[in-house]
């Protein structure tokens, strides 16, 4: 899979992504730390890669775009570290791995993660 992750998200995320044979990029790869949301989607939508977030304002982008096949994965957790967040992806990519494929927004919380598959309707 290849993903996009946000500057919320830790480099260390990104390199167990890498670790895992997955394309991952994070935006300080590229000089894109200003990037904004707008831009952000736009870059990860026309690369056909996955955002990783913490910002919360992608699911309303998301809502926006015209059901765009893409997929963002937002975290919503208290425990930020990198090895949880880790963890939590794992457990994602372990049980959501066909929604992840086809377009989603994926809300990921300290317990449990909900899914919701596109095309909204």
């Amino acid at each position: 899979m290849r993903f996009l992750a946000d500057m919320g998200v830790s480099w260390r995320v990104v390199a167990w992504l890498r670790e895992k044979g997955h394309d991952a990029l994070h935006l300080r790869d590229e000089g894109l730390q200003r990037l904004p949301n707008g831009k952000i989607f736009e870059k990860a939508s026309s690369e056909k890669r996955i955002v990783l977030t913490f910002d919360l304002d992608f699911g309303e982008i998301m809502a926006l775009s015209n059901n765009r096949p893409m997929t963002v994965i937002i975290f919503r957790l208290h425990n930020t570290r990198s090895a949880h967040v880790i963890d939590r992806l794992n457990r994602v990519l372990e049980d959501s791995g066909d929604a992840i494929v086809h377009g989603a927004i994926i809300v990921v919380e300290e317990l449990r993660h909900r899914v919701r598959r596109l095309p909204f309707n």
